[in-house]
């Protein structure tokens, strides 16, 4: 640590990666060393942007000075040579997701970091949107009594035409797997973090937009271990209601013994007791960055625990569920049988 900060270097300069760059700019403690990309251009203006060093060599960026986490905002084939590399330096790491192309990569990926005790958190970051912590508290509280169901429409409307994706993340196109693998899989962690460990699953997945490679719409329902069930319906193709169809990606629907909770396009939450009406629930959100501002909420996360010992979510072992239960998807839609996971 520099003057009791913690020095973080970033790999990655693209669309997404710039919302990791400017969260680490402002959360205090934190000096954001380097942000490296193949890109020199592009890793250039993302540095100016925040006042950063840029590279355009990994190596290079990592030797420059010491370091005290390496943030991987890159695409997922390439995760395991980063990662490799940060373990090389005993580096702790925080790793976009999906983790890696594959299970079995990703498996490899835990297994380096575990043997040589080096930290390895993966940036799932939906389940620090504001609007899933408050009905996560609102669980724990019982104002849903007993939850039954849990329904999420996905439907961001960033997927139609030959263009699909091309302004922001063009790597999409070329993914044989989409819609879970890239999307879905945000779902499976957020319904695990709301309603407990996932036991099976049916999938029915489909591509529409012959542009791509991959699948961009399909039904996933999943069985969780306390019996209640849960449906993902997605579609990258349509919108929803909504200023911004990326803020929350669609609308929620959770259902329990005393009532049906709701979360619609705005990041609004609407309750509704059972025979009752519905009404606004409010609670206390800031629309920055991504999605209610998740992304600096994770990284923050991740801080409180490196900082202070702080239990941590997301930790590479406890993520390979999630990359489990998606394997367990594509499985079902190529078998066409439900799967226990």
């Amino acid at each position: 640590m520099s003057k009791g900060h913690l020095r973080v270097a970033v790999a990655g300069a693209g669309y997404f990666a710039r919302f990791h760059h400017e969260a680490w700019s402002r959360l205090p403690g934190v000096d954001l060393t380097g942000i490296c990309d193949h890109d020199a251009a592009k890793a250039a203006a993302a540095a100016a942007a925040v006042g950063s060093q840029s590279y355009s060599d990994l190596t290079a960026m990592l030797d420059d000075g010491q370091i005290d986490l390496l943030d991987i905002a890159t695409p997922p084939d390439t995760h395991l040579a980063l990662v490799s590399e940060a373990v090389r330096r005993g580096l702790p790491v925080i790793c976009q997701k999906p983790l890696a192309p594959t299970t079995v990569e990703a498996r490899e990926i835990v297994a380096i970091t575990e043997s040589a005790g080096v930290l390895l958190t993966v940036h799932e970051n939906f389940r620090f949107q504001p609007w899933y912590r408050e009905i996560r508290r609102l669980l724990d509280t019982g104002r849903l009594g007993d939850p039954h169901g849990i329904t999420f429409r996905l439907r961001p409307g960033d997927g139609q035409g030959p263009a699909a994706y091309l302004d922001r993340q063009p790597y999409f196109q070329e993914m044989e797997r989409f819609l879970i693998h890239e999307t879905g899989i945000h779902f499976i962690d957020t319904f695990r973090f709301l309603m407990g460990e996932v036991t099976g699953v049916y999938a029915d997945l489909r591509r529409v937009n012959p542009a791509i490679a991959g699948e961009d719409a399909g039904i996933v329902t999943f069985r969780f271990a306390s019996g209640a069930a849960g449906l993902f319906d997605g579609n990258r193709l349509n919108d929803h209601a909504a200023d911004n169809a990326r803020l929350t990606m669609g609308e929620m629907w959770l259902e329990g013994s005393d009532g049906v909770l709701r979360l619609d396009g705005y990041g609004r939450l609407w309750w509704k007791p059972h025979r009752g009406d519905e009404t606004a629930h409010a609670y206390a959100w800031h629309d920055r960055g991504f999605a209610g501002d998740c992304v600096a909420a994770i990284q923050a996360h991740v801080l409180n625990h490196l900082r202070h010992g702080a239990p941590l979510e997301n930790d590479g072992r406890s993520y390979l569920r999630n990359m489990e239960i998606e394997e367990a998807v594509y499985r079902s839609a190529a078998e066409g049988r439900r799967i226990a996971v």
